[in-house]
């Protein structure tokens, strides 16, 4: 499977108004694909620590820099791309078993990420060449 159709780029609509700005993201296939189930953020990085550096065989993500910038390197064992989030409004959602690394993290990068399921340590490949080998395995290279 092509890279370019296990990842998207999302863009949310800004429904603020003079009092502010107002981004809202609604799960179960309003905004994204999949019903809500985790919510967490990273935030207090800087710009040479490299997070994530893992893939994970059942859950989805969809991950929005709500302040400052960062970059998601995003592998699955055959091609590479490198995604920019540098505004509220964009998301990127990522479909089951790809690699991601988050990385270049801006001083006031905050880093928010929607999960399709709760946390489950044991579907995570946290090493990089058991990841190429699981997928040579599924055919998905």
């Amino acid at each position: 499977m092509a890279l370019k159709d296990q990842y998207k780029i999302l863009e949310f609509k800004d429904l603020g108004d003079e009092r502010g700005n107002l981004v809202v993201i609604e799960g179960e296939g309003m905004d994204i694909p999949f019903d809500i189930k985790r919510v967490f953020y990273i935030y207090g990085s800087d710009s040479e620590v490299v997070r994530g550096q893992h893939a994970n065989r059942e859950t989805e993500f969809l991950m929005v820099n709500v302040g400052g910038t960062s970059k998601v390197r995003v592998d699955n064992g055959s091609e590479e791309e490198i995604i920019e989030l540098n505004r509220p409004g964009m998301g990127l959602y990522l479909s089951t078993m790809i690699w991601k690394d988050m990385y270049d993290f801006s001083p006031d990068s905050i880093l928010l990420v929607l999960a399709s399921r709760h946390y489950d340590g044991t579907e995570y490949i946290r090493d990089y060449e058991e990841y190429l080998k699981e997928v040579q395995r599924e055919g998905k290279m």
